[in-house]
């Protein structure tokens, strides 16, 4: 297989599309809330993505199984297209990372992409009730524009964007593509429905759509007793629990 391999699976025509990216990252923020777009919305698979630079594994649903890859959907989301990048995996090496993310802006300039957003989370180390969405662009006319519905915090992320994520920014200025994150806060800890929320606000309100939240709701709620749980555990058995309880 050659390093990159981009398969050709169903042509479409965009009109001013604008990429949405969610490979895993931290609390599977950016991943949740773009499958959560296709989940919603009449999507497209348009391209599929395989590379050598993907671990060396493959997926397996209900017997079948598939190459580490990634994919493009083409989406409408009442009137306006969206390019929308899916996968399970990203890059295992720093240069893969940048070829990859170099082979996927030559996927998103084949489809006319006017504009991109790379969705992810920013981890806080704690467990966190009021879920802020971070902004980061690499233009500052959308710089300006996100201002108004995320925080824009000195020297946050520490450590900078890394992955796929931060090098649509990078590489997708050095393109002339306009590029932002939105980064939803998370504790790090547990996949993080309610922080994928909080993100998929954020760009229904810059791109002027509305989607249907419900089942990120049901997740989220399903999430939080998970949480209670832990809390429980780590705090201990009262002294008047039945310790053949525990389990």
């Amino acid at each position: 297989m050659e390093e990159f391999d981009i398969e050709h699976v169903a042509d479409a025509e965009l009109r001013d599309p604008v990429l949405i990216e969610g490979l895993p990252g931290v609390g599977h923020v950016g991943k949740l809330a773009a499958e959560h777009l296709l989940e919603e919305f009449d999507a497209t698979l348009v391209r599929r993505g395989y590379s050598e630079h993907f671990p060396p594994q493959v997926t397996v649903e209900e017997g079948r199984s598939e190459l580490a890859c990634v994919e493009f959907h083409a989406v409408e989301v009442e009137g306006r297209d969206l390019l929308v990048l899916t996968g399970d995996h990203q890059a295992q090496d720093n240069a893969g990372h940048y070829r990859l993310t170099d082979t996927l802006l030559d996927v998103a300039e084949e489809f006319g992409v006017q504009r991109a957003f790379a969705l992810g989370g920013v981890p806080t180390g704690e467990l966190i009730e009021e879920y802020d969405v971070i902004g980061a662009a690499s233009d500052g006319e959308l710089l300006a524009e996100l201002r108004e519905h995320v925080e824009v915090r000195e020297d946050e992320p520490a450590g900078g964007i890394v992955g796929v994520s931060g090098l649509l920014l990078g590489l997708g200025e050095r393109r002339g593509l306009p590029a932002a994150c939105l980064m939803g806060e998370t504790s790090g800890y547990l996949v993080d429905p309610k922080s994928a929320r909080a993100v998929l606000g954020v760009l229904e309100t810059v791109l002027g759509f509305e989607v249907d939240v419900s089942s990120l709701e049901e997740r989220a709620e399903e999430m939080e007793e998970v949480v209670r749980k832990i809390q429980e555990m780590e705090q201990g058995p009262s002294p008047d629990d039945d310790l053949r309880y525990i389990g």
